[in-house]
């Protein structure tokens, strides 16, 4: 049994260093040569075999049958992989090409193997839905008959099954006679994998219903009904403008401009929002010399002449300030112009990744001015196009004018500076009446999640959608999971108080710094699946537990041996919901692939490093066959280091290795 436990252990670290090996190889190379060389090999399939045969084997070994819900839970694992496997060696990808009016049932497999469908196609007709009065696609809609008798349609998320084949919607032509379908082929391991979806999701409820299991053993702990701890931050300075004379519109007529309607990023949006996001990309800030956003835009339309002089150009490279001879972090139109030689030419060459980058960027700034200036920028609405409501027009100015995200950030982390400082001294003096003090902290908390809450729901509101569909908007959904995750346990554990506050501040610093003022734009047609919402706000749950976990960790290995007690009771309780929640987030995801592009695998560094960050917070559950984390240190220390994984996962794939997440 020793042995078994010991390869298992050796196979599964194995497969976690060569799965994240190959998202940095995919990187260096591409997804196809990822594909060939690692996910698609032979020992690659028999790595994962060999793991499944022994789990299968020590689960044997450990009775665990007698455990119902845990062995339900193993067991639905197994069949999630003997489905992949099923997948892996039975099913088949291809593309199909149909142009309008014509037919037929040959395909080609992505090895481009020429194969044939058991029944006939053919294209009645392809069409494009746009958002109103842009040309961005709303969706794309393939009708075609099956036989010449059954028409149906093809869409985004409107996956078309015949006798064990999916086509689902992948490209078309330019002259929007023809269309690419995706063809696949996998009724049996998709069916058992499916199942493998089902029974997971019904023993990890089990488990955490089971009064024989740990989760439900650990809510009786009387530890937790003490509390203790907290941890510290750093502040953030505000800078002020004076306002001086430029060339411009005044405040009232800047007002009304706000208010008109134009169409910008592909949607019907007020003036404001233009003007906000020109002015936060161009400047980094709201505000220029005590104009707002709007004076500034007009002024660069009416008086480019005056404006191309002004500092305002913001360059955060100082590697790049000193190429350019220049001392101060911003710059003038004129001073990148020498005559009619634009300065940058000169630097965009292959020479260091920083410079280039930090070119590229000052470029698209540059090139946003010139789009401005020889109106590409501003584009009035169509004749015809339905136009927005005042409601709409004044709910999104108020969100540009109110910095929301800005506000709560600060808040949030000077709360939870305050709140340990105050949370300290109680645990030193005792004696010391605090109880109105931390009835008002109390009550900051819930005022905070009733504004950061109307903030996300104008958010919604604006933008028509859940707001998930970015790394803004999941930031924003993290800070309110955290919010009412404080505000649900603040009573029975008190140093949550000063947890939620820091979290939530850094959550919301992460989406302020990443995108100050977020540009709400229509979805990717892929994206409107109904899944999309709960695949995101589950994993991001998940992720606010893994994070309360890290920060638990880091205290309770700095504090006396009565309170890391209560801390690694508190550790082991999240940990239960936050595995079970991620595998949910990845399968759900999976689902939503399938539904959209006809596969639920494709080994995107996203789906990696997902995968990778539920097998590394799988393993301390598993305090029967690995005792070691029994030990409140060892534990606290693997949750600290494990957290690595999140932010690789989150922000690491994003930022380094791409792949088709990156699409949001």
């Amino acid at each position: 049994m020793k042995l078994t436990k010991t390869i298992l252990c050796l196979l599964l670290t194995t497969v976690i260093i060569v799965m994240g090996s190959a998202t940095f190889i995919e990187q260096a190379h591409d997804a196809a040569f990822a594909q060939e060389h690692v996910y698609h090999t032979w020992w690659f399939f028999a790595l994962w075999l060999s793991i499944a045969m022994l789990s299968a084997f020590y689960l044997w070994q450990q009775r665990l049958w007698k455990r119902t819900a845990v062995f339900a839970l193993h067991l639905s694992l197994l069949l999630i992989l003997l489905g992949a496997g099923i997948t892996f060696t039975t099913s088949k990808e291809g593309r199909l090409h149909l142009r309008s009016q014509g037919s037929t049932n040959i395909f080609y497999t992505k090895e481009g193997m020429k194969d044939q469908l058991p029944f006939t196609l053919s294209l009645d007709s392809f069409s494009i839905a746009y958002y109103p009065g842009t040309q961005a696609p709303q969706d794309f809609v393939s009708y075609v008959s099956i036989d010449k008798n059954q028409h149906t349609q093809i869409s985004m998320n409107h996956v078309l099954e015949a006798e064990g084949y999916r086509l689902y919607q992948s490209s078309f032509d330019p002259d929007l006679h023809g269309t690419v379908l995706g063809v696949s082929y996998d009724p049996y391991g998709m069916l058992v994998t499916y199942l493998g979806y089902a029974l997971l999701g019904l023993s990890m409820v089990a488990v955490l219903l089971s009064r024989r299991e740990e989760f439900r053993q650990l809510l009786r702990s009387p530890l937790l009904k003490k509390g203790f701890l907290m941890l510290v931050l750093s502040t953030m300075a505000i800078t002020t403008v004076s306002a001086r004379s430029i060339p411009t519109i005044n405040a009232d007529e800047a007002q009304k401009a706000a208010r008109m309607q134009i169409v910008y990023n592909n949607r019907i949006a007020p003036f404001s929002t233009l003007a906000h996001d020109f002015l936060s990309k161009i400047y980094g800030k709201s505000s220029y010399c005590g104009l707002s956003a709007e004076q500034v835009v007009y002024g660069w339309l009416a008086r480019p002449d005056a404006w191309k002089n002004e500092p305002m150009i913001y360059i955060k490279s100082g590697q790049l300030r000193r190429q350019l001879n220049i001392t101060d972090k911003y710059v003038s139109m004129a001073q990148l112009f020498d005559g009619d030689e634009y300065i940058l030419n000169r630097l965009m060459t292959d020479g260091e990744p920083q410079i280039d980058k930090a070119v590229q960027e000052l470029d698209e700034k540059v090139g946003l001015i010139l789009m401005l200036t020889n109106g590409q920028l501003v584009r009035p609405v169509p004749q015809g196009v339905p136009q927005l409501s005042t409601t709409r027009i004044e709910a999104e100015i108020l969100y540009n004018t109110i910095p929301f995200c800005k506000f709560l950030f600060m808040f949030c982390l000077t709360m939870g500076l305050i709140t340990f400082v105050v949370m300290v001294y109680r645990a030193k003096h005792p004696s010391v009446g605090l109880n109105r003090a931390w009835t008002f902290f109390r009550i900051c908390l819930y005022a905070t999640c009733i504004v950061h809450a109307s903030a996300y729901a104008l958010h919604w509101y604006i933008a028509g959608r859940i707001p998930l569909s970015n790394g803004y908007e999941t930031m924003l959904f993290l800070a309110l999971v955290l919010l009412v995750l404080s505000i649900l346990l603040h009573r029975r554990l008190s140093f949550i108080l000063p947890f939620g506050f820091l979290l939530t501040g850094f959550a919301l610093l992460v989406a302020w710094l990443g995108q100050r003022n977020p540009q709400i734009t229509p979805l990717m047609p892929v994206l409107q699946s109904p899944i999309l919402a709960s695949h995101v706000s589950i994993i991001m749950m998940a992720y606010a537990l893994m994070a309360f976990m890290m920060l638990n960790g880091i205290f309770a290995l700095f504090t006396d041996q009565m309170h890391r007690q209560q801390l690694t009771v508190l550790s082991r309780l999240m940990l239960y919901p936050a595995v079970f929640m991620l595998s949910a987030g990845i399968f759900l995801g999976a689902i939503w692939a399938n539904v959209s592009w006809g596969k639920y695998w494709s080994w995107d560094p996203k789906e990696v490093w997902a995968l990778i960050t539920l097998l590394i917070y799988a393993v301390p559950l598993h305090t029967n066959s690995i005792p070691v984390f029994r030990r409140p240190k060892v534990l606290h220390a693997y949750l600290i280091a494990a957290f690595l994984t999140v932010l690789m996962t989150y922000f690491g794939v994003n930022y380094l290795l791409g792949g088709m997440h990156s699409y949001a």
